[in-house]
């Protein structure tokens, strides 16, 4: 037997609504992506797996970066299916795409069939980590939206670990099971992420969406379980869901819509657009294509050419990765999104040219080069790594939704997705013909790019740190469109507000809403 919940959603009358069922899921998305980049990091080092394909430089590329056009073409309609329809339903839909494609690129007999399967696998993950992103930036309180959203990026470096240490144990298989089964197992996660979707009702919808949608006591009731364990009349709950109830009642007065064509329509939502999508943009071009794709190619030129050592170093790396994106996570929370991305994009820039040099030195007298500089190398490029997963890691899903409101979110998400694998599809395949060119130059280039990234992000991005998603809406509009306090000061107890009041003013929103 069903029932429905308050949340406005149906589930078996003898299960209790939780967030912790969704939370698994998201979890799982998270880690199959992971699981991907590391595993096809694996397997260009693999020769079972190169000479099963008979690839070059540019078959290479083509084979990985096959997967940012699925990731390329997935935010095209990502937007739309989740304003329309829902985040649950999106990431429903996103993570069947995925399976599929696992399935086909396991059993791939030639590289068109291996390219066609990534394509799928790039389009489903690629809907639901955008849903799956705006997802928990709408629903979790904000003194914790940056662990909550951060966290769902952190956990691609969890897939990265299983991938490397998959692909450790199967590298000295002699047969094409060697690259097989860690695409198999790669479908272990998206088929766990399947057989959890039939319990997505035990979960709530973003409160967001809901109260658009007109839901309202729906949404109220979820902003009270994750805010107030389920307490309605709590002045927290009333002060966040009156401003998410009137910043929405603002935007429909206003003629806003959740057309696509809304990210462009206004300078306001212009500007939000380009500092929103800024950070796929960002991330792509910092460099770390190079060692998250091309590990083994990066460690030849540092004079590591042995596959089981490169494999042995892909562990390594993941394990410093997933480290460092923690403590980024917490310097997101407690320090700032902006300062963090400064700190992790200025590490950046010195990694890089020191990493540059240090290649130089080795590509000019390979067979005279010490070991110290071969190990340097290799250190400083770990280090890199690991500066890059302090900010990018975190902050490539959790800003993005914060800076944009809501009429324009999904669809800005998406785009800002669209900007990171439209980028990384040029540079993924261009990357081994660069690497093989020009050699330690490439990381030079790449010094020059993150320069320009700094300056930008100093000059352009604003701090979201310790603000509900409405109250963002006064660095960009001038003010608030919801008289009610701050959260965090009513949270935190130094104002206080009228519940009767507040509770008046919501009937009268519900009487108007319902005449319209």
């Amino acid at each position: 037997m069903l029932k429905k919940s308050p949340t406005h959603t149906w589930m078996p009358a003898w299960v209790p609504e939780s967030t912790k069922v969704f939370a698994i899921l998201l979890i799982l998305c998270s880690i199959t992506v992971g699981y991907d980049g590391s595993m096809l990091n694996g397997l260009n080092i693999l020769p079972s797996y190169t000479d099963y394909f008979n690839l070059n430089s540019a078959t290479t590329g083509l084979n990985t970066a096959s997967v940012f056009i699925g990731g390329f073409l997935g935010p095209l309609v990502t937007g739309i299916i989740a304003d329309r329809f829902g985040r649950r339903l999106t990431i429903f839909r996103g993570s069947a795409g995925t399976l599929l494609g696992v399935i086909l690129q396991t059993a791939a007999q030639n590289v068109a069939m291996f390219v066609i399967a990534r394509v799928i696998l790039g389009f489903g993950t690629a809907v639901s980590g955008i849903a799956a992103g705006v997802y928990l930036a709408e629903t979790f309180p904000s003194r914790w939206r940056a662990w909550g959203v951060g966290l769902l990026n952190d956990f691609y470096y969890v897939g990265a670990l299983i991938a490397a240490g998959i692909t450790l144990g199967t590298g000295q298989w002699q047969s094409t099971w060697a690259w097989r089964t860690p695409s198999l197992f790669q479908g272990i996660f998206s088929l766990l992420c399947i057989l959890v979707l039939p319990f997505m009702n035990l979960s709530p919808e973003s409160p967001r969406w809901l109260a658009y949608e007109g839901h309202f006591e729906a949404a109220r009731t979820v902003v009270a379980q994750t805010n107030a364990n389920g307490d309605s009349t709590d002045p927290v709950v009333l002060t966040i869901y009156k401003e998410i109830v009137d910043t929405l009642g603002w935007e429909k007065k206003e003629g806003r819509t959740m057309s696509p064509v809304e990210i462009i329509k206004t300078p306001t939502a212009r500007k939000r657009l380009l500092i929103g999508m800024s950070p796929g943009p960002f991330s792509c071009i910092a460099g770390n294509i190079i060692a998250s794709y091309y590990l083994g190619a990066e460690l030849d030129t540092a004079g590591i050419t042995s596959s089981n050592q490169q494999l042995k170093a892909n562990v390594v790396l993941n394990v410093w990765c997933l480290a460092c994106c923690l403590v980024g996570t917490h310097l997101a929370a407690r320090w700032g999104r902006k300062p963090t991305a400064l700190l992790s994009q200025g590490l950046l820039i010195a990694c890089l040219f020191i990493i540059g040099g240090l290649s130089k030195k080795y590509a000019d007298n390979p067979d005279g080069a010490s070991k110290g500089l071969i190990y340097g190398d290799v250190a400083v490029m770990f280090l890199f790594q690991g500066f890059y997963s302090i900010a990018w890691t975190p902050l490539l899903y959790l800003y993005p939704p914060e800076i944009l409101n809501y009429s324009i979110r999904a669809n800005g998400v998406a785009f800002s997705q669209l900007a990171l694998n439209g980028l990384a599809l040029a540079l993924v395949f261009i990357m081994p013909i660069g690497l093989n060119n020009i050699g330690w130059r490439m990381y030079m280039v790449n010094g020059g790019w993150d320069i320009v990234t700094f300056f930008l992000i100093w000059y352009f991005w604003v701090e979201t740190k310790g603000k509900i998603l409405e109250e963002i809406d006064a660095i960009f509009d001038g003010e608030k469109h919801s008289a009610v306090p701050d959260v965090e000061r009513v949270r935190a107890g130094r104002v206080s507000v009228d519940r009767a009041a507040i509770e008046s003013d919501l009937r009268e929103d519900k009487v108007i809403s319902k005449t319209e």
